[in-house]
């Protein structure tokens, strides 16, 4: 009686949008791996058994696990080795170590975090190796207990497997395919990419080392499942502790997944990405926006985070600069364009920006050349998201194989916000954009100072 009482007892409004906090984040941030993998059971069982075989009876083996992101291939790889390491056996003797092409950026690096995984940092000490291979035969040398069939098997799985075949002549994987296939020491190789033409990158001697043999993931999750998937994320379990709480709570829920412009946005969510990551992502920034004031998920806040998760950064960086930044990263684009990507410097910069000036007698922009120095000397920073800086006063302002154009829809000073749209010519990537090429003609040509720039065919006084 005591606990059915606990259970429905109404507590502070406050107290509950901690508690949601808190659920919601821990179920987001730290998701559980499913008891059976639904719909790759195959692949699972086909992995289960590869690894089994390395694992207790010592035999070597290597698999790629192909497929895009968010299908599923860390979530198998993770079921497996939790199935792997209920045979006591495995558990007793299996050794993992888990590399990431995005953080072991070349063969040194892999090296050494292959010798901290396996704790064998005393036992290498000071030695010198005359060879990756050689340093590699001794650390799986010093894993062995006694003779050759006592070997500790090892199990590498490389994640981003098409980053390590970029690495200098591929050593590590030439390495590791090699020992898997001889009988040095019971390893297995499991290669984890997003890329289906990964086999393509390898040289001849490390795909002949290869056992062929490859694990492919398609998602196959349809818009009403994603839909379902993201009520349950956002859905209060049972025993929460408010129980009226919990089911308005769980309604508004329902009532915000049935609503239209909800679906529009999660149908673009889906179709730009089927990964529950970038779901959750847009989940925590929704459970973000919930207080005492707002205790419940709206549309609107979901529209506003979908915004944010949409949102280009170097076009919000853009926002805050100042009118004089906004005409020189102009003057140099057009420099640029003039130069063919040759270098220039500031005071190319400074007369390209005094020569549009001079268009209009009445304009209220002029500067002296210090200011612009100064100016240019505090974009530097920006110069890793926008412009390649180099060295002042030679400087390459922007590279001929990076062009961007700027392109301002409204600037005035005061109240109304300068909005920023960048076009990147040389590729496609940001389809919000216009497609047709930028001119730089009277961009500062209106009383204010600075007017859009035409597109390319139209009257420049118009």
């Amino acid at each position: 009686m005591s606990k059915r009482k606990g259970k429905d007892a109404h507590l502070p409004v406050g107290e509950c949008i901690t508690l949601v906090q808190q659920i919601l984040r821990e179920r987001l941030c730290h998701q559980q791996l499913p008891d059976k993998p639904d719909g790759i059971e195959a692949q699972h069982k086909h992995l289960l058994e590869l690894l089994k075989r390395t694992a207790v009876h010592g035999e070597s083996n290597s698999v790629l696990i192909v497929g895009p992101r968010g299908a599923g291939k860390t979530m198998l790889l993770k079921c497996v080795l939790r199935d792997l390491l209920e045979e006591k056996e495995a558990q007793k003797n299996l050794l993992q170590v888990h590399l990431n092409g995005l953080l072991q950026t070349d063969d040194r690096i892999a090296l050494k975090e292959i010798t901290r995984q396996l704790h064998l940092e005393n036992v290498v000490g000071d030695k010198v190796f005359g060879s990756f291979a050689e340093n590699l035969a001794f650390l799986l040398e010093a894993l062995k207990k006694g003779d050759r069939s006592s070997s500790r098997p090892v199990l590498f799985v490389l994640d981003e497997f098409d980053l390590f075949a970029h690495h200098k002549n591929q050593t590590l994987l030439y390495n590791l395919f090699d020992v898997s296939q001889s009988a040095q020491a019971p390893i297995a190789v499991v290669g984890v990419t997003c890329r289906l033409d990964v086999l393509e990158l390898l040289e001849k001697r490390v795909k002949s080392r290869f056992s062929h043999r490859q694990i492919h993931l398609l998602s196959n999750l349809t818009f009403t499942e994603y839909l379902e998937r993201v009520q349950t994320q956002l859905c209060l379990p049972d025993d929460f502790p408010d129980s009226k709480f919990a089911q308005d709570w769980n309604d508004s829920i329902q009532t915000l997944c049935e609503d239209k412009s909800v679906e529009e946005v999660l149908q673009r969510h889906f179709n730009s990405s089927k990964d529950f990551r970038s779901m959750h992502m847009l989940l925590m920034l929704c459970l973000s926006r919930v207080s005492v004031a707002k205790p419940a998920i709206k549309p609107a806040d979901l529209l506003e985070a979908s915004r944010l998760c949409f949102a280009d950064a170097k076009a919000n960086m853009l926002h805050g600069l100042s009118i004089l930044e906004l005409c020189l990263i102009i003057a140099m684009k057009h420099l640029n364009d003039v130069y063919e990507g040759e270098p220039f410097n500031l005071q190319m910069v400074h007369n390209e920006f005094k020569k549009f000036l001079q268009r209009k007698s009445n304009s209220m922009y002029n500067f002296d050349q210090p200011v612009i120095m100064k100016v240019c000397i505090n974009m530097k920073p920006l110069s890793k998201f926008f412009l390649p800086f180099n060295s002042f006063p030679a400087t390459r302002f922007l590279e001929s194989n990076t062009l961007y154009c700027f392109r301002c829809s409204s600037a005035m000073i005061g109240r109304i916000t300068v909005n920023i749209y960048i076009f990147c010519m040389k590729t496609d990537k940001f389809n919000i954009f216009p497609s047709k090429p930028i001119t730089y003609t009277s961009c500062f040509s209106s009383p204010s100072g600075l007017r859009a720039p035409a597109a390319a065919g139209a009257d420049p006084t118009g």
